[in-house]
């Protein structure tokens, strides 16, 4: 039998930061795998300009959503201002 490993985490919450324009307590990020920074205890993050940074892994809890709210979560993972609105296409 061979062992289930788990997969690398795929969000996470902010509860701390030192740039409240780039990243928002309380708000949920999607995390990007990269092992070297998890060496140096840092986490690649998709913060709040829609950019992948590296943050201190201690401003963020890992979150171990269900398969069914991740997906709903990647099908909104940009952030707000960088959104097309709906109907948006129709302005003439």
């Amino acid at each position: 039998m061979t062992k289930h490993q788990s997969p690398e985490p795929k969000f996470a919450i902010c509860i701390n930061t030192d740039d409240p324009d780039l990243l928002t307590p309380r708000m949920i990020y999607e995390v990007l795998p990269d092992k070297t920074a998890a060496k140096s205890n840092y986490i690649r993050i998709i913060d709040n300009e829609g950019e992948d940074y590296l943050y201190p892994a201690d401003y963020f809890i890992v979150a171990d959503f269900s398969h069914v709210v991740e997906e709903a979560l990647s099908r909104i993972s940009l952030p707000i201002a960088q959104q097309t609105p709906v109907g948006s296409d129709n302005l003439g």
